[in-house]
C-alpha cells in the first residue's frame, strides 16, 4: 500500500514539474499571445512636423590586418538609419545624405541603394553619400495610413568597414540630412551614438506643378525603360528597352547587369540571355524554401546580379527566344546619326517574386544598373524612377494604343575616361616636323609588375615607326635619338597598351586652307564592323570641307564635331595580322586612312602649327581617346600657294601611302 502511495506521489510531482516548465518556457519566448506594447516615441519625434531622420551607431569590431598605426586600423561596424514621415504630406522617392567621414566602405545597406553607386562594396567615407529607398521609396503620412509605421518609415541597416579612431570613441557621421529638393534641415543633433534631425518643407520653395502623378522622363546619353506588361500575384512580365540618344554614343557586344533587391529570379527571357543558366542558387536559397514544389530545372537565372547580353541575328526569327522588334543584333547599339533602327535594343523577361510582395501591384524594379561593351564609352547610371506608363501601338493593328501597367526609367550618361584608363589613343605628326609625338605612356593602362617607366614621357619617333607594333619601335627610337643627339632616360617608358590608335597628321598649311590625314590602326585581333570616329577642333572645326575616302559630316549639336565613318568597302577595320614573313617581319595592324580638307574663310587668327590644327577631342566608336600633351616642333612657315594644289597633293600622298601600307 505504501509503495502504491509513493508511486502515485512521484507521478503527481513529475506532472507538476513538467507543467511549470511549460509555463516557464511560454513566458521566456513570448508565446502567451499578448503582443508587447509599442515603444513610446521620443520627444524629438513628437515635436517634428516633417521628416525625422535618425542614425544609430551599433558598435564595431577590430578586424584583420591588425596594425600599430591607429588611423590605418580597419574596423567592421554596424549602424541603422531611420527615415520617418511625421508630417502631413507624403514624401516621394526619399533620399538621405549621410556624411560619413572615417573612410567607410559600405558592404551592405539593407533597405536602400547608393545613388550613383556601382553596387556594393562602395566607398563612401570621403565626402559622404546619398542613399535612396529600395523597395520602400515613398513615405506616407500617419493620417493616410492610420499610423501604419510600415508605410510611414523606412530603415537602412548598414554593415561596413571603417578606419581609424580609438577603441573607446564613437565614430559618427559629421552630418545627416534629407536630400530631397524643397526641404530644409538644421544641423543634426548628436548625443553619444545617436544622431537625429528634423527636416521641414521650405516655405519659400515653389514646387513645379507636374500634370501627371509620375516623374517626367529625363534625357540621358543612354536610357533604359523597364515596363511591366503583365502582372500576377507571384510573377510579372517586363520589357526592357535600351535607347542610345547621344550622337557619338555606341555599344558593341553589350553586357547589362543589375541587382535584384527582393530575391526575385528570372524564369525565362526573349530577345536576350543570361551568361549563367544555373538554378542552384534558387534551390538552396529563399526561393527554394518558398516554392517547395516548383520545378527549377527550367529557370533561366537565379543570380542576385545577372549578366545579360543580346542574342545573335540568327535567333531573330526563333519562335521561343526571338520575334521581338529591335532584338538580336549581337549587342550592337549604333548612334542615331548612323542608323535610327539600330539605336534601340529590346528584350522581355518573366520574373518570379517572393513574400511579402505576393500581390500584383507589388513590383520593384532592379537597382544598380550598369552596361559595358567592347571599346565603348563608360556610362554612369541613375537609380530607376517611376514615370508615366509607356504607350504601345495596339498589337491587333486597330488604330488605338495600349499602355504598360507601370514603367520605370534609368538614365545613363557618358563619363570622361580617367587618366590611363582610356581604350584608344592619338599620336601627332606634321609635314613641317621630322618627328612624331606618340600616344601617351600607359594611355590605356599598364601592368603592375613591369620594368618600364609608367610615368615617363614617350620617346619621340620618326613618323614611319608608328606603322609597327610598339615592341618593334625601340631600335628605331634609339637610332632616332642618336641622330637628333638627344639624351635617353635610363629606364625607357612603357607602351600605350591601346588596342586602337589614331595618327593625326597635318598634311599642309596654306593661306586659304589646310589639310590633315587621319590613319586608324587596329592592334587587336578582332575586327570593328561599321566603325566610326569623331573629332573636335577648338577653333577650326567650322572650316571643315570634306573627307576624301570616309563619309564626313558636321554635327553642330555636338560642339561642332566632325563625324567620320567608312564608305562602303571601307567600313570594316580588320584586326592585326602576321607580316609577309612572320619569322622576321613584325605584325601588321588593320588600317583605314583618309585626307580631310579645311578652309580658313571666315576664320581669323588660326595658328595650325601652334595647336589649332590638332584635335581637342577625338572619339573612336564613342570612346574618348587619350591625346598627347605635346605638339610636333614647328620648323616651316605657311606656303602662299592656294588650297586646291594642296588637296591634289594630299590625295596623291594618300593613294601612295595606301598602296604602301597594303
Amino acid at each position: 500500500m505504501r509503495r502504491i502511495q509513493w508511486k502515485l506521489f512521484s507521478y503527481i510531482a513529475l506532472f507538476l514539474f513538467h507543467y511549470f516548465i511549460q509555463i516557464s518556457n511560454a513566458q521566456d519566448y513570448g508565446d502567451s499571445g499578448t503582443p508587447a506594447p509599442p515603444a513610446k516615441p521620443t520627444k524629438e519625434i513628437e515635436s517634428c512636423n516633417g521628416i525625422f531622420i535618425s542614425y544609430v551607431y551599433q558598435g564595431r569590431e577590430k578586424i584583420y590586418p591588425l596594425v600599430k598605426n591607429v588611423s590605418a586600423q580597419a574596423w567592421s561596424f554596424q549602424a541603422m538609419a531611420t527615415i520617418m514621415n511625421t508630417g502631413d504630406q507624403e514624401l516621394k522617392s526619399w533620399q538621405v545624405f549621410i556624411g560619413f567621414q572615417y573612410h567607410e566602405l559600405l558592404v551592405s545597406a539593407e533597405g536602400a541603394v547608393v545613388v550613383d553607386g556601382d553596387g556594393f562594396p562602395v566607398r563612401v567615407g570621403k565626402n559622404g553619400t546619398v542613399l535612396a529607398g529600395s523597395g520602400m521609396t515613398d513615405l506616407k503620412t500617419a493620417i493616410d495610413t492610420a499610423n501604419d509605421m510600415t508605410q510611414m518609415q523606412a530603415q537602412i541597416n548598414f554593415k561596413g568597414t571603417m578606419f581609424g579612431g580609438s577603441p573607446k570613441s564613437n565614430p559618427m557621421p559629421k552630418s545627416l540630412k534629407l536630400a530631397n529638393v524643397g526641404y530644409k534641415c538644421p544641423a543634426a543633433t548628436l548625443k553619444g551614438t545617436y544622431m537625429h534631425v528634423c527636416c521641414k518643407k521650405d516655405p519659400k520653395f515653389k514646387e513645379k506643378k507636374i500634370v501627371t502623378k509620375f516623374y517626367p522622363r529625363r534625357y540621358g546619353d543612354l536610357s533604359f525603360t523597364y515596363d511591366v506588361l503583365k502582372a500576377y500575384d507571384n510573377r510579372y512580365t517586363a520589357q526592357v528597352t535600351i535607347d542610345n540618344n547621344h550622337p557619338l554614343g555606341r555599344l558593341d557586344q553589350w553586357n547589362l547587369t543589375w541587382e535584384w533587391m527582393r530575391n526575385e529570379f528570372i524564369y525565362s527571357m526573349k530577345g536576350a540571355y543570361t551568361h549563367k543558366m544555373d538554378p542552384s542558387e534558387c534551390i538552396y536559397g529563399p526561393q527554394g524554401k518558398y516554392y517547395q514544389d516548383f520545378d527549377f530545372s527550367n529557370v533561366m537565372n537565379c543570380q542576385k546580379k545577372p549578366v545579360i547580353s543580346d542574342l545573335p541575328p540568327q535567333k531573330e526569327n526563333d519562335d521561343k527566344v526571338g520575334r521581338l522588334p529591335y532584338c538580336c543584333k549581337n549587342g550592337t547599339l549604333l548612334p542615331k546619326t548612323m542608323n535610327e533602327t539600330q539605336a534601340r535594343a529590346l528584350f522581355q523577361l518573366e520574373v518570379f517574386k517572393l513574400p511579402p510582395d505576393m500581390n500584383r501591384t507589388a513590383v520593384n524594379p532592379p537597382q544598380n544598373w550598369n552596361i559595358v561593351g567592347r571599346l565603348n564609352p563608360t556610362y554612369k547610371c541613375s537609380p530607376p524612377i517611376r514615370v508615366d506608363p509607356t504607350e504601345f501601338p495596339e498589337p491587333t493593328g486597330i488604330p488605338a494604343t495600349t499602355s504598360a501597367i507601370t514603367s520605370w526609367q534609368v538614365t545613363c550618361n557618358m563619363t570622361k575616361p580617367k587618366r590611363r584608363e582610356a581604350k584608344c589613343c592619338v599620336s601627332f605628326s606634321a609635314f613641317y616636323s621630322d618627328m612624331a609625338v606618340p600616344c601617351p605612356t600607359c594611355a590605356c593602362g599598364c601592368e603592375e609588375n613591369t620594368r618600364c617607366n609608367k610615368t615617363g614621357a614617350p620617346l619621340l619617333l620618326p613618323p614611319d615607326a608608328l606603322l609597327v607594333p610598339f615592341e618593334n619601335r625601340t631600335e628605331r627610337a634609339l637610332a632616332f635619338a642618336r641622330i637628333k643627339k638627344t639624351s635617353l632616360p635610363r629606364q625607357l617608358p612603357c607602351p600605350d597598351n591601346c588596342g586602337v590608335s589614331i595618327n593625326w597628321h597635318v598634311e599642309s598649311d596654306y593661306s586659304d586652307g589646310w589639310t590633315s590625314r587621319i590613319t586608324l590602326f587596329n592592334w587587336d585581333d578582332n575586327a570593328f564592323a561599321n566603325w566610326f570616329s569623331a573629332v573636335q577642333l577648338k577653333n577650326a572645326s567650322r572650316g571643315f570641307q570634306r573627307a576624301y575616302s570616309f563619309n564626313g559630316t558636321m554635327i553642330p549639336e555636338a560642339d561642332n564635331t566632325i563625324f567620320l565613318q567608312g564608305l562602303p568597302g571601307l567600313n570594316y577595320l580588320v584586326g592585326e595580322v602576321n607580316g609577309t614573313h612572320p619569322d622576321k617581319d613584325p605584325r601588321v595592324p588593320g588600317k583605314q586612312q583618309t585626307v580631310i580638307s579645311f578652309t580658313k574663310k571666315g576664320l581669323h587668327n588660326l595658328h595650325i602649327a601652334k595647336g589649332d590644327g590638332f584635335p581637342s577631342k577625338f572619339f573612336f566608336n564613342g570612346e574618348e581617346c587619350a591625346l598627347p600633351t605635346d605638339l610636333p616642333v614647328a620648323g616651316a612657315s605657311r606656303s602662299p600657294v592656294g588650297l586646291v594644289p594642296a588637296i591634289l597633293l594630299a590625295i596623291l600622298t594618300f593613294l601612295l601611302l595606301t598602296e604602301c601600307l597594303n
